[in-house]
């Protein structure tokens, strides 16, 4: 199984949309916990690992 590497800053590109519209997110926090800032509002937002690995559609910028 390919395990996808995330960096801090990346760029990625959600399943589902923000309510504000934005699907895109910046990641701000990597550990076990995965913190995510939008793009559209700034809303910050922490998932776990294997939840956001469900969510992520792709990676846009590294």
């Amino acid at each position: 199984m390919d395990r996808i590497i995330y960096e801090l800053g990346d760029l990625v590109e959600m399943k589902k949309q923000h309510p504000c519209g934005s699907k895109q997110w910046k990641i701000i926090r990597v550990g076990a916990d995965i913190k995510i800032k939008c793009q559209g509002c700034d809303h910050i937002v922490m998932l776990s690992r294997s939840k956001f690995n469900k969510m992520v559609k792709k990676v846009i910028k590294e």
